[in-house]
């Protein structure tokens, strides 16, 4: 990383040539001014640079939101809160009010890290085999697409929480949630990942009046350049401003989502929203060449199998064996299989079941591992077990990154699992319910949405937290922040944000390169190597002819980063998606 801080302020130059050229011909509405903010499509193989503070998130008019925050003096929370709002608007796929995350927060004057977990919970009436068939087999349906899919949402309360006990101070929570509110109740274009992304899920979204009723045109699909208009949400957002979090978890609206969720077949009452609950934790750290990682421990198995991987890694001479090298890729995936099979063994939600996250996170396993590692031949699944940490025990979701003039900074993951979630809204409350209670395993061995594997120790149990990917972190050099990222993507989450820092500290991108580099991802089961395009044919024959079953496709994810560098942060979001925006001031 060192490497590639140096090589960024060089770039300063063609970026502020870049920015004016944008502001010449007319910057977008809701750009903030006086300062340097490269809005320009042009730029963005290059990262942006901004003195102040830096948001990077997948939808451009949440981003444009937190950076106005942090111009009025709230600080990276603040800044986070309001873009975790307005994305329940403007990019209701993934952002939410009925779903749930992580978030992880570095405030820099204590020098300390934060991981809040507001993931959603199963409901007080769930039971370990409500997923499961007379015959003991899971049934997919009932957790993919029915109310018992649907867990107790967890975001109101986690951005409300961060904002009272991290916020500034400066900024009161209406305030941060008015910009949703206007967009919500004046209505937004019809356009980039919107116009992408709903006409895919109008049959699903068109089984319910309810959601039909929103997010279709009398049943059919919204075309470009019409406007969404979410009356209901406006009035849920302002109960919740006026109210907090009781406008959500207590009255009409934990009324309304409880017999929506009951009406869909599941258990869920007004009860289990009074009773949900926020827990900070301590985050999983690490190292790597240098540098130090915290990321986000269980009951997300993110921060746990990325450190663990960067341990696998780090023996490894990546940068001598050059990016997109068939070599390199080998040793990568080879070092993702057996932290996959470990999280089907070991993880779950702390507050059930003892996770080994010492073991599984210290370098002697990972050499262990690693020495099973051979480079001239990939091992097929059925080769690779979860390991025994013990003796060392002392694809719908959306990411943003924040960092502020003080150095403060959010790395927050949140979801409704499927895209849209369970395709159900809260009658009357414009609230898109989650399906996240898929992340369970219906029973060991039960293969999830994301052809994940499952153990006992993320079975359903009333008030569990299921076991998730996300994978918000932050990286620090000689104690100081130097990165920020995260991405959604399921169960590719992990190996999204691993490919980004190794592309950075080893293969010397700048920051807007390793986030748009080709990626790949291996999760032991399925057997399966999945690359993008963009890898040349030469690699992927010598993979193949080394044993890996390579498949050409989406390897899907979002990144959105910040990065310091001289003077300044430099951000960048994920091209993969129209609509995603880095900006600063």
């Amino acid at each position: 990383m060192a490497r590639s801080l140096a090589r960024l302020p060089a770039l300063t130059l063609a970026l502020s040539l870049a920015a004016s050229a944008a502001m010449a011909q007319g910057a977008p509405p809701g750009t903030p001014q006086g300062g340097q903010a490269i809005l320009s499509d042009a730029a963005r193989t290059l990262p942006v640079i901004a003195a102040n503070g830096m948001i990077s998130s997948q939808e451009a008019m949440a981003t444009r939101i937190g950076v106005d925050i942090l111009r009025r003096g709230g600080n990276a929370v603040d800044a986070a809160v309001a873009v975790g709002f307005a994305l329940a608007v403007t990019l209701p796929r993934a952002g939410n009010l009925g779903g749930g995350g992580f978030m992880m927060v570095h405030l820099a004057a204590q020098n300390r890290t934060i991981a809040i977990d507001y993931r959603e919970t199963a409901p007080a009436a769930a039971t370990r085999d409500m997923f499961l068939d007379d015959k003991g087999e899971p049934v997919p349906a009932k957790s993919r697409d029915s109310g018992l899919g649907i867990g107790v949402p967890g975001t109101v309360r986690g951005l409300i929480h961060a904002h009272e006990r991290y916020g500034s101070g400066k900024i009161a929570l209406k305030d941060l949630i008015a910009p949703a509110v206007a967009l919500a109740r004046d209505g937004i274009a019809i356009e980039d990942d919107l116009a992408d992304s709903l006409p895919r899920a109008t049959a699903r979204l068109k089984r319910q009046p309810a959601a039909a009723a929103i997010f279709t045109k009398s049943g059919e699909p919204f075309a470009r350049g019409d406007r969404l208009v979410q009356a209901d949400l406006a009035v849920t957002l302002e109960r919740i401003a006026s109210q907090g979090a009781d406008g959500f978890y207590k009255g009409e609206v934990a009324k309304a989502i409880a017999a929506s969720v009951r009406e869909a077949g599941g258990g869920m009452t007004e009860q289990d929203l009074a009773d949900y609950k926020v827990v900070e934790r301590a985050p999983v750290t690490g190292t790597y060449r240098g540098l130090s990682i915290a990321s986000m421990p269980p009951p997300s198995s993110g921060g746990v199998h990325l450190v663990q991987i960067l341990n696998m890694l780090e023996r490894y001479d990546l940068k001598a064996l050059g990016f997109g090298s068939a070599e390199a890729i080998h040793l990568m995936a080879e070092a993702m299989k057996p932290a996959y099979a470990d999280r089907a063994s070991w993880l779950g939600d702390p507050d059930r079941v003892k996770v080994p996250v010492k073991g599984l996170t210290s370098k002697a396993y990972a050499a262990k591992q690693a020495d099973a590692i051979d480079r001239s031949k990939a091992r097929p699944a059925d080769a690779i077990r979860a390991g025994d940490p013990l003796p060392h025990e002392s694809d719908q979701t959306t990411h943003y990154s924040v960092v502020d003039a003080q150095g403060n900074a959010v790395a927050n993951t949140y979801t409704l699992n499927f895209s849209y979630g369970v395709g159900l809204v809260a009658a009357d409350t414009g609230v898109l319910l989650n399906n996240e209670l898929d992340d369970f395993a219906a029973k060991a061995g039960a293969i999830n949405a994301y052809g994940l594997v499952g153990g006992d120790t993320n079975s359903v149990a009333p008030g569990a937290r299921p076991l998730s990917s996300m994978t918000p972190t932050f990286v620090f050099r000689d104690g100081r922040l130097a990165m920020v990222l995260g991405s959604p993507g399921g169960s590719r989450i992990i190996t999204t944000v691993l490919q980004t820092l190794v592309n950075v500290v080893d293969f010397d991108m700048n920051l807007a390169e390793a986030v748009a580099a080709p990626r790949f991802h291996h999760q032991w089961r399925p057997d399966s190597l999945l690359t993008e395009t963009g890898l040349s044919p030469d690699t992927l024959a010598l993979l193949r002819a080394k044993g890996h079953r390579v498949t050409v496709g989406s390897t899907s994810g979002s990144v959105n980063a910040i990065m310091k560098v001289e003077g300044g942060w430099a951000g960048a979001a994920d091209p993969r998606q129209r609509g995603t925006l880095a900006a600063g001031w």
